[in-house]
């Protein structure tokens, strides 16, 4: 059953496995989603910061660092549903990960149509919005990423392009 939303709602997908990206997009996609791919963690997060997502799924077995540690991050600038896919059936580890922000922990293997049902629960559970009005805020440092603003400690500061996309 193809996706619902009057606008094409968006995944990212950060997955060290080339088999699972190709797989995972290709499924997603003939269910009507927007789909971009990331095989590291810092590259996951910079597409999440540079051009948003409604939903991320996220593996915890990345090569440059590990998925609790790209959840730690992305959850102090963005509320987006997070799924979490990984080989891991250890109970405390999900529940570590549910604890940190995950919204869902999906065990590999896994079936595409459970997958498939379980972002269906996530859309269903949030307002359906783009979150592409990303900004981080810790008191001293703003930043706007939709509105390429950024103010420390109240005063504007004027980036480049390139400046504003290494902080963003």
């Amino acid at each position: 059953m193809p996706h619902s939303f009057n606008t094409q709602a968006s995944i990212l997908i950060i997955d060290d496995e080339p088999q699972i990206r190709k797989f995972l997009d290709i499924a997603l996609r003939a269910q009507g989603y927007a789909v971009h791919v990331a095989e590291t963690g810092m590259k996951g997060l910079e597409i999440l910061a540079s051009q948003g997502a409604d939903l991320l799924i996220l593996d915890l077995g990345l090569l440059d660092m590990d998925g609790a540690e790209v959840l730690k991050e992305m959850r102090q600038w963005s509320q987006i549903p997070v799924i979490v896919l990984s080989a891991r059936p250890d109970e405390q580890q999900k529940i570590k990960l549910l604890d940190a922000g995950a919204n869902d922990y999906v065990t590999k293997p896994f079936s595409i149509q459970e997958l498939c049902a379980r972002i269906r629960v996530m859309f269903r559970q949030q307002p359906s919005q783009s979150e592409h009005n990303l900004v981080f805020n810790d008191g001293q440092l703003f930043v706007d990423v939709a509105e390429h603003s950024v103010k420390l400690a109240g005063d504007e500061v004027v980036l480049t392009k390139k400046e504003f996309q290494l902080l963003a």
